[in-house]
């Protein structure tokens, strides 16, 4: 699911954003929603969040089960 919908973001999910600095490459980063700070209903390049890590990006995908999660990773 992509992230071009606020109404679809909320906090606690789990995303893939792309950071600024990232655009040229497409690296992503997947974390979970801490904060949303787009305040329009929708963007064309995705919803600017805040991930628990502290990184920010624009949302790229939603996952809707355990996809993109790494099982090592400490809840």
């Amino acid at each position: 699911m992509d992230g071009n919908k606020r109404n679809l973001i909320k906090p606690g999910i789990r995303v893939s954003v792309i950071q600024k600095q990232d655009q040229r490459s497409g690296k992503t980063t997947v974390g979970i929603v801490k904060d949303i700070l787009t305040k329009s209903t929708s963007h064309p390049h995705g919803i600017k969040v805040r991930l628990e890590s502290g990184v920010i990006g624009r949302v790229k995908e939603i996952f809707t089960d355990r996809s993109g999660i790494n099982e090592d990773e400490k809840y």
